[in-house]
């Protein structure tokens, strides 16, 4: 028995009559009214389905007589791929020494400045300036270690000689640029040592809020792994207050409360605080897999480079990186151990939403 076409048409209609994007690429159709073919899903009137003819790709349909829509583009590549090649481009042009305006940006990758603007940050979950002060913030990082001066690794990276830029620099090592190339070593940093259902925590905070929470074994080793953290900074034990104030970050531990309202001091680089804020949108009792989590900061290619910043976290369940698993659903590695990461996911499954 031969298939029945009209049943594959009627369900290429359905998809036209949905604008269903998953449908991109397999088909497009052409209006006899108007002469013209588009994607399924072509945001333009739809026609009349005695209107409508389907074929299998652009060059079908030219080849019947029809033209391209230039509102969906069907003959061109893939949308959402346009898209990411346009922040891609962008991208590139940011990572220079020279402040490029959103005008300017807009118009090398030629869209308006309004569109640009919003197709930029929902790629990257950045604006266009965040971006290259990531970058600058990045490229200093790389340069104070090789540079004479602090102002000759500044000015390498891209900042303008300019308090006000000097302070995101600042802002973003955690610490003065002249501080982060001495390791820290006149940084501040307190720690305390609790207990919690994990065992020993040490929790440490700058100026700034808390920077490390770490479980373990012994205080010895916590001790030890907080010093390679911030390796030349002043570690302190904490005072009477401080020790207080930690009382939230056990409860979270404890799983006794599930925010924590208390200052933090995150530090990364950009690509890992898109990780980590990725981590934070993860309900409690759900997981993800690394691809899930490279894919929802529109990297899909980036699965592994997510897990190295899973494995860079020093904030346990702040940044709840225990939450990413493998593909399969099995666990993966943890910074502070599997039976860890198993224990912590098995009393979220069992709290009540």
């Amino acid at each position: 028995m031969k298939p029945n076409p009209t049943l594959h048409d009627e369900s290429r209609w359905q998809a036209v009559l949905d604008r269903d994007a998953h449908a991109d690429g397999q088909f497009v159709f052409a209006v006899l009214t108007t002469g013209i073919f588009c994607r399924p899903s072509c945001r333009a009137r739809h026609a009349l389905r005695q209107n409508v003819r389907f074929y299998a790709d652009a060059s079908a349909a030219q080849a019947a007589g029809f033209r391209p829509c230039k509102r969906c583009q069907p003959d061109k590549a893939d949308p959402q791929q346009q898209r990411i090649d346009k922040v891609t481009e962008a991208c590139r042009l940011l990572e220079q020494e020279r402040t490029l305006t959103l005008d300017e940006l807009a118009q090398a990758v030629a869209v308006s400045p309004y569109h640009f603007h919003r197709l930029f940050k929902s790629v990257t979950g950045m604006t266009p300036r965040a971006w290259q002060q990531a970058w600058r913030a990045r490229k200093l990082r790389e340069t104070l270690a090789a540079s004479e001066t602090v102002t000759n690794a500044v000015l390498a990276a891209g900042f303008p000689a300019s308090s006000s830029y000097y302070r995101q620099a600042d802002s973003t090592l955690g610490m003065t640029a002249r501080q982060y190339r001495r390791g820290g070593d006149t940084q501040r940093v307190r720690f305390t040592l609790q207990s919690c259902v994990l065992g020993r925590c040490l929790v440490a905070a700058s100026s700034r809020g808390i920077c490390a929470v770490l479980p373990g074994d012994s205080d010895a080793a916590l001790i030890a792994e907080l010093a390679q953290i911030f390796p030349n900074a002043q570690r302190e034990e904490a005072d009477h207050a401080f020790q207080q104030q930690v009382a939230q970050v056990i409860a979270l531990l404890d799983g006794r409360r599930s925010t924590l309202q208390l200052p933090l001091d995150i530090r990364g680089t950009a690509f890992q605080q898109q990780v980590w804020q990725a981590l934070r949108d993860i309900p409690a009792g759900e997981t993800r897999s690394y691809q899930q989590v490279a894919d929802s900061i529109h990297k899909p290619n980036a699965a592994r480079a997510v897990a190295n910043a899973c494995a860079a976290n020093t904030m346990a369940l702040v940044i709840p990186c225990h939450r990413v698993v493998r593909q399969s659903g099995a666990l993966s590695g943890y910074r502070w151990g599997e039976a860890r990461k198993a224990e912590l996911l098995k009393r979220e499954a069992k709290q009540e939403p």
